[in-house]
């Protein structure tokens, strides 16, 4: 493949996934749920000043693009002592790696790497390690069991979770911050000189509530949805221990 193939993938990748962010920043009428059950979640951890991560940031692109995934990205700041620091990146966001490493059982983290419906991780760059993962557990009832429709009124949001059917009964829900895509010339370091697109890329999580198994309704003010450049809702299980466990339903939170 020619140089000037390859940008023109790339300008269309990056075409496919400025509009998938324009439409998760649609507003939505009062009242009108949106859709309940995306295919899965993707999570991917990842930094500016690792070379290994411009394939798997490019893939991600592509999977936020697509409006059946709620796709994350994770900027971690473990990498910046190799000479640039991250300008996405967040302590908590490394927090919450090494929290899924806990929970896998894992001995290390490592970039790129994409946790798929907080069950299992797998290389962030490998297209067919994610989609497979993905489609794996949408077979095996690994993927999103609960709905969680997202409605709004002028001044609120609604989060309504669906009931467990005999499934897990204890979930947190999770509100998710992230920025609007953007893009970065990275001045030192492993990628020195490249400009990248960094999409959905997390800048604050906060637990909203609890859910018990049973259909239950959470609001959250309108005003706070409006200051964040996107937010996404998680219904996931946390252990005993505190650590993440499996995500149960998902949505993004479309705000006016």
């Amino acid at each position: 493949m020619t140089m000037a193939s390859r940008k023109l993938l790339w300008l269309a990748a990056l075409a496919l996934a400025f509009l998938g962010f324009a439409g998760a920043g649609q507003t939505a009428e009062p009242d009108k749920p949106q859709s309940d059950k995306p295919l899965g979640v993707v999570e991917l951890f990842t930094s500016q000043g690792c070379n290994s991560c411009p394939p798997a940031d490019a893939l991600f692109a592509e999977l936020a693009a697509k409006q059946d995934l709620v796709a994350l990205a994770y900027h971690v700041d473990y990498w910046d002592y190799l000479g640039w620091q991250d300008t996405l990146s967040r302590k908590e966001n490394t927090e919450r790696q090494y929290d899924y490493m806990r929970a896998f059982g894992s001995r290390s983290v490592y970039t790129p790497q994409a946790v798929i419906n907080g069950r299992v991780h797998v290389n962030g760059a490998s297209r067919g390690e994610v989609n497979g993962a993905l489609a794996r557990m949408a077979r095996s009832g690994e993927g999103m069991r609960v709905s969680v429709k997202v409605s709004r009124t002028s001044d609120r949001v609604m989060i309504d979770a669906g009931d467990a059917g005999g499934g897990p009964s204890d979930a947190h829900v999770i509100i998710v911050y992230f920025d609007p895509p953007q893009t970065i010339k990275i001045g030192q370091g492993e990628n020195t000189g490249r400009k990248m697109t960094y999409w959905n890329a997390v800048t604050s999580i906060q637990t909203a509530g609890m859910w018990h198994g049973k259909a239950q309704r959470y609001e959250l003010p309108m005003s706070e949805i409006s200051k964040k450049g996107g937010c996404a809702v998680l219904l996931q299980s946390v252990g005993k221990d505190g650590l993440p466990g499996p995500i149960l339903g998902a949505a993004f939170i479309h705000k006016p």
